[in-house]
């Protein structure tokens, strides 16, 4: 812009007084203010992948000043990256636990933090498979070699998998045959691909794939309930912008959009 602010000046200086000229490059700089965006950086677990990019379309259109930039990961990834001082605005995870570390060490503002969304854990196999799995308790069954879990250090479903085996008194003897993502799309991707021989991901991430079939849920009260926490980052540079857009999300418009992916509202039970 500002080449061709030099451009104007120069090709209209002889017939402009002094007043002119910088009334003329006032204009041309202050176009270049108000079709400026402001850019809000939202870090997000990578089960909101799809319903995120259809929220981000609607809402760019009826914010046009507001530029959204979504980086997807494991909620663990994201948390050290928010840690480590990263711009970001907004952070969503999947789990409770990591935005409770983050509001210990201060990095959240506390008032805007909400529940947002739930989902559900569930067993997936690939969808040609025939059925020598129904249950959790099936992958002690010797036929199954290789089970996809998110890695429980950064993912939570890795940690709600954990749980659940766990609970139902197998993880000792199927350990062995795990092999961890590092996020939950990462699990679905082996699954559809039929590297291994079933997956533990989340509800909303299996219901829309055409490779994969859901064999059962995680055994009720098998696991911590399956929470999603937003909030505005303290470091955020553009505080009212990101409250703006959170309000978007828990508004009537977006948790309908939420809905349309399977998840549920964070008020449901």
């Amino acid at each position: 812009m500002r080449n061709r602010s030099i451009k104007y000046f120069d090709r209209y200086k002889k017939y402009f007084g002094l007043f002119g000229i910088i009334m003329c490059l006032l204009f041309v700089f202050s176009g270049c203010q108000t079709t400026s965006k402001t850019q809000l950086y939202i870090l997000a677990a990578a089960s909101l992948i799809d319903v995120c990019t259809e929220l981000e379309q609607i809402y760019e259109a009826e914010h046009q000043q507001v530029d959204l930039i979504f980086l997807y990961g494991g909620s663990g990834t994201l948390q050290v990256q928010i840690e480590e001082g990263a711009p970001a605005d907004l952070f969503i995870s999947a789990a409770e636990k990591q935005m409770n570390e983050l509001a210990q060490k201060d990095l959240i503002q506390t008032q805007t933090r909400v529940d947002l969304l739930k989902n559900k854990v569930v067993l997936i196999v690939p969808k040609e498979m025939d059925g020598i799995i129904t249950s959790f308790e099936d992958l002690l069954k010797p036929q199954v070699k290789k089970i996809g879990l998110g890695e429980p250090g950064s993912v939570p479903v890795g940690q709600y998998s954990e749980e659940i085996f766990t609970s139902l008194g197998i993880f000792a003897q199927i350990k062995d045959k795990v092999i961890y993502g590092n996020d939950v799309r990462a699990v679905l991707t082996w699954v559809e691909s039929q590297e291994v021989d079933c997956g533990v991901v989340y509800q909303t991430d299996a219901i829309f794939s055409d490779k994969v079939k859901i064999v059962c849920e995680a055994p009720k009260g098998s696991c911590k309930e399956v929470i999603y926490p937003a909030a505005v980052l303290k470091h955020s540079k553009h505080q009212q912008q990101a409250k703006d857009f959170l309000e978007f999300l828990k508004s009537d418009k977006g948790i309908e959009t939420f809905q349309q992916y399977g998840f549920l509202s964070g008020n449901e039970t």
